[in-house]
């Protein structure tokens, strides 16, 4: 090679990055993934929850009893009424570094946001972000653009209550085509105030407040009619636990730190699932399968750490292993706490001690029952992913956390060989998986697990996802339904959500099933091609375009070719998540739609029945 052509790295090489500058080159080390908005832990979302933290360490120091939430689609403004910022280091504290009131430990002990990095993310991810701090009378504002300060008010008189404003505007360059769901919003503000006893969060109109902490929570999470004894609500210093058993598959958890919801757990959760088989087993003074006594639990445990430590900037996982630096493992702590309150709770509730026990060994009945059909369909399973036609996989998994990419794995579950073959070809092996559907699957609503193994289609897909014995080790960030849009690929749709909600409902919990929104339009000149998802996108295309464009009208997924399919599955890829609101029930849901038809189901098809007429005349509205 030619001295000319290699690149010099001399000292004009190396360059320093101020703060903003490097939070914006690299969002993730800070915010966790980006995401549209259509993921419960997508960016934007994390932005909302660092502005509220410090609102609600404000509450646990004992300033204000009410937070004000108002979130539009792109803007969101959050007031406290605590102390304030001192109006000096308003500035400071919102934009440098490692400034912040939570290191001197003795007024933060058990803070969410150690790090001072929290709200200066957000100011540096924000096309506008504003802070307003009214202490004793005066009033201090300061308005920033993507970090860089705008206007710095000077201190003025104000008649405002003490506390803390904050606005901000994601900058839609970094969060591509974002959008808030109104369902993770409410949630995250109902686990503040489960959290926070007595607290009051205003957001948008609607108050939230809870008096009852996790047994509030639990009873939102559940059907109460259904589960199997009354909940279990315990509470001590520095940990409160909810505990019940319902009749679904699977484990449901909820864990806290500091106020901080775990999404992925971590040592206070495993610590739980630990104590909760020791002292049952020790309580019943029988030796039960530890998935026995955990098959079909609902629960919540919140614990306060001094200093904790996250596995990631984002504090999805808790990863200290002490309560406090000099104080017990979190191990012994949670086992200790359980294994005195809830075998007191049992022997003073001998009804719940009965009805648990029943759960316990019912749960073993099943296991035993489909332990010989179990180990025949896993023995086919493993010689059929020697050469599973059905799973083209990719190379990198959701299991591998160590891997840079294992959050942006997604596997695309599809109908027949065309539609399989077009995002087979555009699709990028790394990180996106297809697995092809052979016709319609069955129908499995009040089935047992049994037709899981059964079912060759349902096990192949159950070992490709690799979520037999739970979703720990789940292999894809995302279980994406990719059918076409018409009668049969909606119906398909339907019975692949019945698999999932009847047998593995903790997909769905844990935001991990989407639906694929692919085009149903192209409208294009010469110059220019515009994909429209809706008759709405098709009119405001033609308006555009003008001069009678090409229109064309995709019937299915296996019309659209391999090239264009690529930007569906790409940067401009639409994901519909799969939610369940608070209001429905997994059985409810599944009675109405795939139970047997019942007059109430045919009232609400009559009611929505929209036939092709309808339709045109919208259109040519």
């Amino acid at each position: 090679m030619s001295e000319e052509n290699q690149v010099q790295y001399t000292e004009d090489s190396i360059r320093s990055l101020d703060w903003k500058e490097h939070i914006r080159m690299r969002p993730g080390m800070y915010i966790g993934k980006l995401g549209d908005g259509s993921a419960q832990d997508d960016g934007i979302y994390v932005l909302v929850k660092e502005v509220i933290d410090n609102c609600i360490d404000e509450h646990m120091m004992g300033y204000g009893k009410t937070i004000d939430v108002k979130i539009t689609d792109h803007r969101v403004e959050v007031r406290d009424y605590g102390r304030g910022i001192p109006l000096g280091k308003v500035v400071d504290c919102v934009s440098k570094i490692n400034t912040g009131g939570k290191y001197d430990s003795g007024a933060f002990q058990k803070s969410v946001g150690l790090n001072g990095v929290g709200t200066k993310a957000v100011n540096a991810l924000s096309n506008y972000f504003k802070v307003q701090s009214y202490r004793e009378g005066q009033t201090k504002v300061a308005e920033f653009k993507q970090g860089e300060i705008i206007t710095d008010h000077k201190i003025g008189s104000s008649s405002g209550r003490n506390g803390t404003l904050v606005a901000f505007e994601p900058d839609g360059t970094i969060f591509k085509n974002f959008h808030f769901i109104p369902e993770y919003l409410n949630d995250l503000i109902w686990n503040y105030v489960f959290l926070n006893a007595g607290l009051t969060i205003n957001f948008n109109g609607q108050k939230f407040h809870s008096e009852n902490g996790l047994r509030d929570l639990l009873e939102r999470k559940t059907d109460v009619e259904n589960i199997r004894y009354p909940i279990i609500h315990l509470k001590g210093n520095d940990i409160e636990l909810a505990l019940t058993h319902s009749n679904q598959y699977g484990e449901e958890y909820y864990s806290f730190v500091n106020g901080q919801y775990t999404t992925q757990g971590g040592t206070h959760l495993a610590a739980l699932r630990e104590a909760l088989v020791r002292t049952v087993r020790d309580f019943y003074k029988k030796d039960f399968d530890a998935t026995d006594i955990r098959a079909s639990v609902v629960a919540a445990i919140a614990v306060r750490v001094q200093e904790p430590v996250f596995e990631s900037q984002t504090k999805t996982k808790l990863g200290s292993q002490n309560v406090a630096p000099d104080g017990p493992t979190m191990r012994t702590f949670v086992n200790d706490f359980l294994k005195t309150e809830l075998d007191n709770y049992l022997h003073r509730n001998p009804p719940v001690a009965d009805a648990l026990l029943k759960r316990i060994l019912q749960s073993e009945r099943e296991r035993k029952e489909i332990a010989g059909i179990k180990k025949l369909a896993n023995d086919r399973a493993k010689k059929a992913n020697l050469h599973n036609k059905k799973l083209r996989d990719c190379r990198v998994h959701f299991s591998d956390k160590s891997k840079e990419r294992a959050e942006e794995t997604m596997i695309f579950i599809t109908e027949g060989d065309s539609a399989s073959g077009s995002i087979t070809k555009s699709r990028d092996v790394e990180t996106q998986a297809v697995f092809s559907l052979r016709g319609k699957p069955l129908n499995c609503f009040n089935l047992t697990k049994k037709v899981v193994y059964e079912n060759e289609e349902f096990n192949l897909l159950q070992h490709a996802l690799n979520i037999e014995d739970g979703i720990e080790g789940l292999r894809y960030r995302k279980i994406i339904i990719a059918t076409d849009a018409d009668v049969d690929g909606m119906h398909i749709r339907l019975l692949l959500l019945t698999f999932f909600l009847q047998f593995f409902p903790d997909l769905v919990r844990h935001n991990h099933v989407y639906i694929l929104d692919t085009p149903l339009f192209r409208v294009r000149n010469k110059k220019e091609t515009i994909y429209c998802y809706s008759e709405e996108e098709k009119r405001a295309a033609i308006a555009k375009l003008g001069n009678k464009p090409e229109i064309t009208r995709f019937k299915g997924l296996g019309e659209i070719s391999p090239d264009e399919f690529g930007k569906f599955i790409g940067d401009e890829m639409r994901l519909e998540p799969i939610i369940i609101k608070k209001d429905t029930t997994i059985k409810q849901l599944l009675s109405f739609y795939m139970g047997k038809n019942t007059p109430e189901r045919q009232d609400f098809i009559v009611d929505n029945l929209r036939i092709e007429k309808d339709l045109v005349e919208e259109t040519a509205a």
